[in-house]
């Protein structure tokens, strides 16, 4: 059952969760008081979350701790009940149709592997054809794209176990698309990853994305992941969505500064800056300056900086996601 023409891959509408946790005082007075006359706080862990995701689409979820990132994936994957609103992908519900919704959807997250701890990685595989009901001429194409995009049959003799991280992300991430999910919610896959594991795990998933038109929504604490990623953000904050739109527009709209970095000749003399730029850090004739957009003028900056010496070289680089978002936490909280 795919969406119809035109309809979204993944609808979101009013999506609520609220947790009710018993508060219970300090001592064994306070333990019996919680047994006898329980007392419940209830934390309002997503709010009013509504969005619509194409076919095809790379999504970036992105919040600050608590904000409900995770909690909307488990809503979304069906592992948490909502406490109200609705989802949907390809047209079906995850609590009402809990099989075939299963069939068409992969999940990752983190550092919880799906596969059989003591088993190798072959026989995990082999279990996943089972329970998926993955055909074998269809499962034997899927391992030899597997191998050739992510290398598992490099290790897939050996138990999970004995996998190093690296190895058992990319083991995880062929796990999760071994019966050919339309959508596939990634929830910090990247943690723990050295930066090489990192950076080849990214060129992976925009590879999959592009060769399978796979429908991908990713959460990262590692912001370098959405930026490399991503073509589209979410951003959610105390349960609720503040943002929903292209990622290299919000990066523009909220990026105040640029960072410019000039290689200057031998001879360097230092004369008074222009209003809106100033000098972060010097190495010998190496000079990085941040730049408010805001308040630069750039034909008197340029005209400055030309007094100083020789421009050898220049660079300059827009804010990243990760400074946008830093500065934009610190107003909304």
């Amino acid at each position: 059952m795919d969406e119809a023409d035109g309809e979204p891959l993944i609808q979101v509408s009013d999506l609520n969760k609220t947790f009710r946790v018993l508060k219970k005082n300090p001592g064994v007075w306070g333990a019996v008081k919680a047994l006898f006359s329980p007392y419940y706080n209830h934390i309002e862990a997503v709010k009013d979350v509504s969005f619509d995701i194409q076919r095809g689409e790379l999504v970036g979820y992105v919040g600050p701790n608590g904000a409900g990132k995770s909690t909307t994936i488990k809503m979304m994957s069906g592992i948490l009940y909502p406490t109200h609103g609705h989802i949907k992908v390809n047209g079906l519900d995850p609590f009402k149709h809990k099989k075939k919704y299963a069939m068409k959807l992969g999940v990752m997250f983190g550092q919880r592997t799906q596969l059989w701890w003591d088993l190798p990685v072959s026989e995990s595989f082999d279990l996943l054809r089972a329970i998926y009901k993955v055909e074998k001429s269809e499962y034997t194409k899927n391992l030899e794209y597997f191998n050739e995009t992510l290398g598992i049959f490099d290790f897939w003799s050996q138990p999970v176990r004995r996998l190093s991280l690296g190895q058992r992300v990319r083991a995880d991430l062929a796990a999760s698309l071994i019966h050919n999910p339309s959508v596939l919610f990634l929830d910090e896959p990247t943690i723990g990853l050295d930066i090489l594991a990192r950076e080849k795990f990214r060129t992976l998933i925009k590879k999959i994305n592009r060769e399978r038109k796979t429908t991908i929504l990713i959460t990262s604490h590692d912001l370098g992941d959405i930026e490399n990623i991503a073509n589209r953000l979410i951003l959610i904050d105390k349960g609720s969505v503040l943002y929903d739109g292209a990622l290299k527009s919000f990066i523009k709209k909220h990026s105040f500064h640029t960072r410019m970095i000039i290689t200057f000749g031998d001879k360097i003399t230092e004369q008074p800056l222009p209003p809106g730029v100033s000098i972060v850090e010097k190495r010998g004739s190496v000079y990085e300056f941040e730049l408010n957009r805001h308040e630069v003028n750039y034909e008197k900056m340029l005209a400055a900086l030309g007094s100083w010496g020789e421009l050898k070289d220049m660079v300059m680089e827009s804010g990243s996601l990760g400074e946008v978002l830093t500065r934009i936490y610190k107003d909304v909280r």
